[in-house]
């Protein structure tokens, strides 16, 4: 049981795949428009139950409830050399050389 006011990620199916319009690619058109949401649960309730959320902008969703106290996971993808590489370069340009020292 998750209470009334903890921190949550909600999930909202928006279109099923038959509601789409006929102009996306195929893999596309066969999955769920689907909407995350996070914010604070206005009532207690289960994980993979149905919840009501107020968002930061004051906004009233509802969806399945995903998880509590969600964390931030970004990814800028895998490391590729090349990029350091051209962040040396454009040191050089500027500045006229290395400055790693």
């Amino acid at each position: 049981m998750i209470k009334k006011g903890e921190w949550v990620s909600i999930k909202k199916t928006l279109l099923e795949p038959e509601e789409r319009t006929g102009r996306l690619p195929e893999e596309t058109k066969a999955t769920p428009f689907t909407l995350w949401v996070k914010g604070r649960l206005t009532e207690d309730a289960e994980l993979g139950g149905e919840a009501s959320v107020i968002t930061r902008t004051g906004r009233l969703e509802s969806g399945l409830l995903e998880e509590a106290n969600p964390m931030y996971q970004l990814d800028y993808g895998f490391f590729l050399d090349e990029l350091l590489r051209i962040g040396d370069q454009a040191r050089n340009i500027l500045y006229g050389g290395d400055e790693r020292g």
